[in-house]
C-alpha cells in the first residue's frame, strides 16, 4: 500500500509522458511531500513516528523523480529504500521490545552497551537513510536530485531545493534518533533500562540480512537498473524523448552535485553537536518565542490532523448522518423501499378494519357505492376503453394510493 503509488506512476509512464502538466503536478507535490514530512519527522518524540514520516519524505523523493520523467530513478530508491526501512522498522522493534514496549524516545537513553548489535544495525540503517556516501541511499538519493537540477526547469529547481533541505533535515532527525534512543544518558525507568537486551538470534540474523543490501545494494544494482543505456526495463517505462534529461544530470555542475551530500553531512554533524555539547542551547533555541511557535507548528504536523478532523471528517460525519442516513438510508430507501410498502399495507388493512362497523345500513351504503363505482367504471370504459390503456390507469391508482400514505408516515415520523 505504501509503495503501489509511485510503482503505479512508473508503469503508467506512457499516460504521464503525454499530459505535460500532470507531470508538473506529481513533481510539485512529490518536493512538498519529502519537505513536508522531513520537517514533521524533525520533532516526533515516538521512535516509529520518526520513521514513518521518514518513509512518507522519501517516497516524496520518489514521486517527484517520476514527475520529472525519471522513473527508473524512482523506482531505484523505492528499491534501495526498502531495504534500509525494513532493517529501521526491524531495529526499532527491537528496541521497543528490548525497553518493556516503550516507544517514546525521551524514556529511552544509554542502549548502546545493552543492544549493541541492534545499535549498530541502526546506525547502518541510519546513516543509509541520510545519504552517507557508499550506503545504498546515496547512490539514489543523491542521483535524484542530480537529474532534478538537470532538468534545467522551474519544477527541476523547485524540487532540488526542496529535497537539498529535506536531505539536511532528514540527517538532523536520523541521528537525533541514534543520540536520544542509545547515546544520552538514560531517560527511562532504572528497572526498564537495566534489563534491556538484543533480540534473538532469529531477529538478529533477519536484521543483518538486512544490513548488508542497505550498504551494498546501491553500489552493485546502480549500472544495472539506472545506467544509461541499461536494457534492464525493457518496455516496462517510457519517457518520451523530449523529456530524457539523464545527460544533462552527468554535466551539472559540481557545486550542486555536492551541495546535497554536504547538506546530509551538515544535519548530522550538527545534530550530533547540538544533542552532545550544546544541550543548554538547543533548550534555549526551543524556548525562544519566534522557535517556540515554530516548535509548536512543527509538533502539530501543520495542522493537518487539525484541519483534517474539524473541518474535513466533521463535515462528511455530518453530512453522512443528517443527509445519507437520515433522509437518504432511513428516509427514502426505507419509506420506498420494503418498510414504506409495510407501513401503507398495514395503515390501509386498519383504515378497512374501520369499516366493519356492525351496523347494517353502512354495509348497504358501501354496497351501494362500490355497485354505482362499478357501473360507472363500466360505462367509462364503453365510452372511452378504445382511447385509454387499461394498464397505465391501474399503475397509476396504486402508485398515487400507496405515495400518498408513505408521504403521510414520512411527515409523522
Amino acid at each position: 500500500m505504501v509503495t503501489a503509488g509511485v510503482f503505479l506512476i512508473a508503469r503508467s509512464s506512457p499516460i504521464y509522458e503525454y499530459t505535460g502538466s500532470v507531470l508538473k503536478i506529481v513533481t510539485f507535490l512529490g518536493a512538498s511531500t519529502a519537505f513536508f514530512a522531513a520537517t514533521v519527522g524533525l520533532l516526533q518524540n515516538d521512535l516509529k513516528k520518526v520513521i514513518a514520516y521518514s518513509t512518507c519524505s522519501q517516497l516524496g523523493y520518489m514521486v517527484f523523480a517520476c514527475g520529472l520523467s525519471n522513473y527508473s530513478v524512482g523506482i531505484f530508491h523505492l528499491a534501495n529504500h526498502a531495504f534500509f526501512k525494513a532493517l529501521l522498522f526491524l531495529g526499532a522493534g527491537s528496541v521497543i521490545h528490548a525497553v518493556a514496549d516503550e516507544q517514546d524516545m525521551r524514556k529511552m537513553g544509554g542502549l548502546k552497551p545493552l543492544v549493541p548489535f541492534t545499535y549498530s544495525m541502526m546506525v547502518i540503517g541510519s546513516l543509509a537513510l541520510a545519504g552517507f556516501p557508499f550506503l545504498t541511499g546515496f547512490y539514489s538519493k543523491d542521483l535524484i536530485l542530480e537529474v532534478a537540477y538537470g532538468k534545467y526547469t522551474a519544477t527541476g529547481h523547485f524540487s532540488y531545493w526542496l529535497g537539498t533541505i529535506s536531505a539536511f533535515l532528514t540527517a538532523f532527525y536520523s541521528t537525533r534518533l541514534l543520540y536520544l534512543t542509545f547515546l544520552s544518558k538514560p531517560n527511562g525507568y532504572k528497572s526498564v533500562i537495566c534489563a534491556a537486551y538484543d533480540s534473538s538470534d532469529k531477529i538478529c540474523i533477519a536484521l543483518g540480512s538486512l544490513a548488508i543490501p542497505s550498504i551494498f545494494i546501491g553500489f552493485l544494482a546502480k549500472d544495472m537498473v539506472v545506467g544509461l543505456g541499461t536494457p534492464f526495463w525493457g518496455n516496462a517505462i517510457y519517457v518520451r524523448p523530449e523529456n530524457m534529461n539523464m545527460f544533462d544530470a552527468e554535466f551539472i555542475s559540481q557545486f550542486y552535485k555536492l551541495l546535497p551530500l554536504v547538506f546530509s553531512l551538515s544535519g548530522i554533524s550538527l545534530a550530533f553537536i547540538l544533542y552532545e555539547f550544546q544541550s543548554k542551547l538547543l533548550f534555549q533555541i526551543k524556548t525562544s518565542f519566534f522557535f517556540k511557535k515554530v516548535y509548536n507548528f512543527l509538533s502539530k504536523k501543520w495542522f493537518f490532523d487539525k484541519v483534517y478532523n474539524e473541518w474535513v471528517g466533521q463535515f462528511f460525519f455530518k453530512f453522512a448522518y443528517s443527509t445519507s442516513y437520515k433522509i437518504v438510508d432511513r428516509g427514502i430507501f426505507e419509506m420506498l423501499g420494503p418498510s414504506g410498502m409495510s407501513m401503507a399495507i398495514a395503515k390501509t388493512s386498519s383504515n378497512l378494519n374501520k369499516l366493519e362497523t356492525g351496523y347494517l345500513y353502512h354495509y348497504t351504503f358501501l354496497i351501494l357505492i362500490g355497485s354505482t363505482m362499478l357501473l360507472g367504471i363500466r360505462q367509462f370504459w364503453l365510452t372511452f376503453g378504445a382511447s385509454v390503456d387499461y394498464q397505465i390507469g391501474i399503475a397509476f391508482f396504486v402508485f398515487s394510493f400507496f405515495s400518498i400514505n408513505i408521504f403521510k408516515n414520512i411527515n409523522k415520523s
